[in-house]
């Protein structure tokens, strides 16, 4: 994997969890294990042993390994390794970005960006979407066309946790279950056993963004998604959204066509094959004005 910093310092390698989600994701027997752990009680005895105090022994190795900064760690005390990956950050560890008309991260990770086409065919979790199959509503789908994405996932080193890009007034959360692909002659060719995962979506209302499609996408089809407001509120800039447990996942944001002005770096970074190291609270842009008028496109 290739990933660059936001001061331009690029790094060349492929950790051992990018391997091993590779290996299940791409790989023909590696989604064959895939089915057999999440269809058996396999998946669930390795989800109740990281609930357990026992999956404590694996923190202080894990800690290591990733080089993860304990002075940023709000507790040092966790009842599971579950628990230490969803860990929460003492305040400070993660400022936010001022200013009304700047858009932020909603969380540590490596991020990719692309323009969203009617028809542009892109890769999550190594698994091919489009705008529709990914939301499952064609009406929601073109409301998105010609905007851009933003697609970001947490490593090992980062905390799982997500937060509000923006401000605004959020809709009801909406899941979407992850489907395995049938057993046909022509699927069994491609062995595409794993065919989405489980997602939820909420649409964020601002106002000077825009509507944005908020959407957690768990790992390994265990949906391990944890939405803190299921139900519509208004919601600030930089409030915990969510965590993630167990296998981990990714957040996108998806925007509508010219509401916001996404950051040079993290485009052309994208154009040029390197996901991008970010914080939660980081700029990744800011409210697009007609040029124009001046004012915000309507």
């Amino acid at each position: 994997m290739k990933y660059i910093d936001r001061k331009g310092n690029i790094t060349i390698e492929e950790k051992e969890p990018d391997k091993l989600l590779r290996y299940f994701y791409a790989d023909r027997g590696g989604r064959l294990c895939l089915e057999i752990l999440v269809r058996s009680f396999i998946f669930g005895f390795g989800e109740r042993l990281f609930d357990s105090p026992l999956s404590r022994k694996r923190i202080p190795g894990f800690i290591k390994k990733h080089r993860i900064d304990r002075s940023e760690i709000q507790e040092e005390s966790y009842h599971s390794f579950n628990g230490f990956l969803a860990r929460k950050l003492k305040p400070g560890a993660r400022p936010v970005s001022e200013g009304e008309k700047i858009l932020i991260s909603p969380c540590d990770g490596r991020g990719i960006v692309c323009r969203l086409g009617r028809d542009t065919e892109f890769y999550l979790k190594d698994t091919r979407y489009s705008l529709k199959s990914l939301l499952k509503n064609q009406k929601l789908a073109e409301r998105f066309a010609n905007g851009y994405g933003v697609f970001l996932r947490p490593s090992g080193e980062d905390s799982h946790r997500y937060f509000y890009p923006a401000e605004g007034e959020k809709s009801s959360t909406v899941c979407i279950p992850g489907t395995f692909s049938g057993h046909k002659k022509e699927d069994r060719e491609n062995f595409p056993v794993l065919e989405t995962c489980t997602r939820e979506y909420t649409l964020l209302k601002t106002r000077l963004f825009g509507t944005i499609l908020i959407m957690e996408i768990g790992d390994l089809l265990a949906g391990r998604i944890h939405n803190l407001h299921k139900e519509p509120c208004h919601v600030d800039k930089g409030q915990e959204k969510g965590y993630f447990s167990l296998g981990g996942g990714a957040v996108a944001l998806l925007f509508q066509p010219d509401k916001i002005r996404l950051d040079f770096d993290l485009i052309e970074n994208s154009e040029n094959g390197y996901e991008t190291i970010v914080k939660m609270g980081e700029r990744i842009g800011e409210q697009k004005l007609s040029k124009r008028t001046g004012k915000t496109s309507r």
